[in-house]
Parts: structure tokens; sequence; C-alpha cells
């Protein structure tokens, strides 16, 4: 599971993560992610869905058309922990590989 990461090493970690924010309480990365299409989107979603599912870390999400709204929080350890910011950028690079 991995331990919280600390105040410091969220905003560390948020200055690698383009485009994801922190939430209020501090508890989640969150990221919303624009496709040109549902397609797209629906695509975006499944490979993401199988990085989840070989880490066995699965996130919070919505999809609506072409948006995919992300948070991301460990809710075992009650916060954001390393295996957050690792689905994050694989997030990140899947969506890349997608002109997004």
């Amino acid at each position: 599971m991995g331990g919280l990461l600390s105040e410091e090493a969220r905003r560390d970690a948020l200055a690698g993560l383009a485009g994801w924010s922190e939430a209020a309480d501090g508890k989640a990365l969150n990221r919303t992610f624009t496709f040109r299409d549902f397609n797209e989107a629906f695509g975006f979603m499944t490979r993401a869905a199988l990085a989840a599912e070989k880490s066995d870390h699965h996130p919070d999400w919505r999809n609506v058309y072409k948006t995919v709204e992300v948070s991301l929080s460990t809710h075992d350890a009650g916060g954001v922990t390393a295996r957050d910011v690792a689905l994050a950028q694989v997030m990140n690079e899947i969506a890349m590989r997608l002109g997004v």
C-alpha cells in the first residue's frame, strides 16, 4: 500500500504531473481529461483500467461523452500515496499517446 505522502512530497509530485491538481483536503489527486469524442475517451479508460488492474490500484472516475474526470486516492491509507502518483503518470502517458 505504501505510506501517505507528506504535503511537501505531494507538491513535488504534482510539479511533475501535468494537468493534475490536489483536492482541497489534500487527500486525492484530480484531473479532467478531454478527448475528441466518446470513442477516444472510452479507449483511454480501457487502457487506464488495464494498467490499474495490473497494479491492483483503481481510480475513482466518471465519464460523460468525451470527458473523463479522475480522482486518485489510496483509500486504505486515507489519502495520496506513491501508488496514486504512479497511476497518474501512467494515465498522462496514455493520454499523451492519444494526443491529449
